[in-house]
């Protein structure tokens, strides 16, 4: 077996301004690399993350080193395994089945959008990052969680801070102190809203959870809700976003998804494939093990890269390119093994609830230049902002 390689020259600005260029190559150069700066290993090909996500049992989520526990004040259930990771998630799964989406949140989702898609001014330059994306996601993942009387601004600022904490591999005390403070808020709203829906149950996260015939412990009800407050509202929003900019720079594949619907399913699996919202996922090894040849010792820190995944040129041909019309194959955006994104189906119809209608209503919507859109990100990415024309 070989060392794996050293990178010493790439910073975590590099990877957060524009990773892409530098994980095009590691792939061609080196699969398995140690990136000296942020002291991970990087495993960047398709094959390889899938086959780290499928194997817990040889790479584990229980990084101690990550900051994600700090962050959280707690072990959540992303950094257990096994029927520890199980019951917790089993927990609140009843939120999340195709069935409940069906039966409960698809009528939910389509109520919120009709609202905020009806507030929009037209024929004026707009920013929908924080007047539709952000907002959007923030209401409807409040609805699926079960908190009211919390405003669309907490929700997100209360994500952002956490996903903040989350990938402080700095560890700047600044962010964790944000942390800290947020935490006292959702601690108060949570105890709030279970002592109503002890009351009433409803289909909900929190309501499942605090009314289950045999509950898990509550400080894990509170964590499990802290882990979908911090990873359930940008993914969907940046998704909404990428989505947003890859149809506007590509007209033909917009008029395409206006003149048939089944595209817009394939646009939302599009855009979380070329820019995947989360692009980093950590774990670490349980055991002397390889890949590719390259030794990996127990206990050595990993990052699978599905970003970089994603891109793969094994698996999709021309892949930096945003591209509805490219024959469907799975990507990595949603993860695969035990700890795949449980709102990935609720992410999903989300957008495919909005895009029909947005477009609907602002048919000759246009980007005000597409050089306008900055894109930030290292463990999470996306635009900063969508300026957009609102024109019917």
């Amino acid at each position: 077996m070989s060392a794996i390689p050293i990178d010493s020259s790439t910073q975590m600005k590099h990877l957060t301004e524009d990773p892409y260029p530098i994980y095009k190559r590691y792939r061609a150069e080196s699969p398995v690399v140690h990136v000296a700066s942020i002291d991970r290993t990087f495993i960047t090909k398709y094959d390889d993350c899938r086959y780290v996500k499928n194997n817990p049992d040889i790479f584990s989520s229980k990084d101690s080193s990550a900051p994600m526990e700090r962050a959280f004040q707690a072990q959540t259930l992303m950094k257990k395994d096994g029927d520890e990771h199980q019951s917790e998630r089993n927990a609140m799964a009843m939120a999340y089945t195709p069935k409940s989406i069906v039966d409960v949140w698809q009528s939910v989702h389509a109520e919120i959008a009709e609202e905020f898609v009806d507030r929009l001014p037209q024929n004026e330059v707009i920013d929908l990052f924080p007047v539709l994306a952000g907002p959007y996601a923030a209401r409807c993942l409040a609805k699926l969680l079960g908190i009211s009387n919390v405003s669309d601004s907490q929700m997100e600022y209360w994500s952002q801070t956490l996903m903040d904490g989350a990938g402080n591999y700095g560890r700047l005390d600044s962010i964790f102190e944000r942390c800290d403070l947020a935490h006292k808020e959702m601690n108060s709203c949570i105890e709030k809203n279970t002592e109503q829906l002890l009351r009433n149950p409803q289909m909900n996260a929190l309501s499942l959870m605090v009314n289950a015939e045999n509950p898990i412990p509550n400080s894990q009800i509170v964590a499990n809700i802290k882990v979908a407050i911090g990873g359930g509202i940008n993914e969907p929003r940046d998704a909404l976003l990428t989505v947003l900019y890859g149809l506007l720079t590509n007209p033909e594949q917009l008029d395409a998804a206006k003149n048939d619907s089944s595209y817009w399913a394939k646009a939302v699996e599009e855009s979380v494939r070329w820019i995947a919202p989360i692009q980093v996922s950590p774990r670490i090894a349980a055991i002397d093990t390889q890949i590719r040849g390259f030794e990996i010792k127990k206990g050595t820190t990993i990052n699978t890269i599905q970003a970089s995944a994603n891109r793969d040129e094994d698996v999709f041909e021309d892949a930096d390119k945003f591209n509805i019309f490219r024959d469907k194959k799975p990507h990595q955006a949603f993860g695969n093994g035990p700890h795949f994104c449980q709102g990935m189906h609720v992410a999903r119809t989300m957008l495919k609830t909005i895009l029909p209608l947005l477009f609907q209503r602002f048919p000759n919507m246009q980007l005000t230049s597409a050089q306008d859109v900055r894109w930030s990100g290292f463990v999470f990415r996306g635009p900063l902002n969508l300026p957009v024309i609102l024109k019917n």
